[in-house]
């Protein structure tokens, strides 16, 4: 039931091109930090962890082309790349703690040159993409058991295989529970603007099998209340200390109307994805993207030419309203601030 959304291909890296779906599943192989920060830019491949996992690897593929043996310029180009990458995309953690990860294998590993380097890093980003396989299969188990046999689950926007290397995040859970033998239906809202929840979410679900229901955004009030909901389950991109989480926009609506229904509402996330630096959901960075994916849709305007606009891609969830954590290693219930230290030591 994996999907290999991104994967290690002789010097490449390859990636399902996610702004083709559904109509067209198609693989690109990138060779350069250039295509890398282009793919990521324009949502090729996206999701917190996959995109991690992917500068990771294009870091790896920068390095084999770096000529010579001079050690300290092949130190000064990766940390270069990784800092170039950096710059893609602001509000999802994993991205800047895979590309410290490498920086810092690098440093550590110096002293055995430069051929050697080249191979290290190949080597490290490979674990990052393994590791975070064995994290969504560990999630999925732990998120489990809060599915019981008949449930309807909500979920917004793309937290699956197609968001990281495996399961994925927040549907890692649905599809373990489905493996069980659990009679469940997925709710997907479309997730606008960029429709993630009807592009992705579906094809993936359809994909593999699971009993999966298209709703527009606006009518997760309405499935709740006719009590076709029983939980929700999201991914987050980012957790503060305090248990505040980003996650795409309209995740916040989302958990309001879960609560002013009395059901509970999961976020589902690697420990990658806790940053502890932050205090609270007000320092989270929101990235804002360009006017153009609010008012078009399919290449077809749908607003008028000129018209202002606000278009931030993520919003943050407070963590009054988070009923736990799933994490590979188990539920994170509050009291989120002390629990969360925990977690993170």
């Amino acid at each position: 039931m994996e999907i290999r959304t991104v994967e290690w291909d002789e010097g490449r890296v390859a990636l399902i091109d996610q702004t083709l779906l559904p109509n067209r599943h198609q693989t690109i192989k990138l060779a350069t930090r250039e295509e890398m920060w282009e793919a990521i830019k324009m949502l090729r491949v996206r999701g917190a962890p996959a995109i991690g996992i992917a500068a990771a690897m294009a870091v790896a593929a920068d390095a084999l082309r770096i000529p010579g043996s001079d050690l300290e310029g092949f130190l000064r180009r990766v940390e270069e790349t990784c800092d170039y990458l950096a710059t893609s995309r602001p509000t999802a953690v994993n991205l800047f703690w895979a590309l410290e990860r490498m920086k810092r294998i690098a440093r550590e590993r110096a002293g055995e040159g430069v051929a050697r380097l080249k191979e290290i890093l190949v080597a490290e980003a490979q674990k990052i993409l393994e590791e975070d396989r064995a994290m969504c299969r560990a999630m999925g188990e732990a998120g489990a058991e809060l599915i019981r046999d008949g449930d309807g689950i909500l979920t917004h926007c793309n937290a699956g295989g197609l968001a990281t290397s495996g399961f994925g995040t927040a549907l890692a859970p649905i599809y373990v529970a489905h493996e069980q033998g659990k009679k469940i239906r997925v709710y997907s809202d479309e997730t606008r603007p960029l429709l993630q929840g009807a592009r992705l979410t579906l094809w993936e679900l359809d994909h593999v099998g699971v009993p999966v229901t298209m709703i527009c955004d606006n009518m997760a009030a309405v499935v709740m209340r006719q009590g076709k909901i029983n939980l929700v389950i999201t991914g987050a991109d980012r957790v503060a200390a305090n248990g505040d989480a980003a996650n795409k926009i309209g995740t916040y609506a989302v958990a309001l109307l879960a609560q002013a229904h009395g059901i509970p509402f999961y976020m589902a996330w690697p420990s990658s994805t806790l940053d502890l630096s932050l205090s609270g959901g007000d320092a989270i960075p929101i990235e804002e993207r360009g006017e153009e994916e609010l008012t078009s849709l399919g290449g077809n305007r749908i607003a008028p030419a000129g018209i202002s606009t606000y278009c931030p891609a993520f919003d943050v969830t407070p963590h009054e309203l988070i009923s736990a954590f799933i994490t590979e290693r188990g539920l994170i219930h509050p009291p989120f601030e002390e629990n969360l230290r925990q977690f993170g030591s």
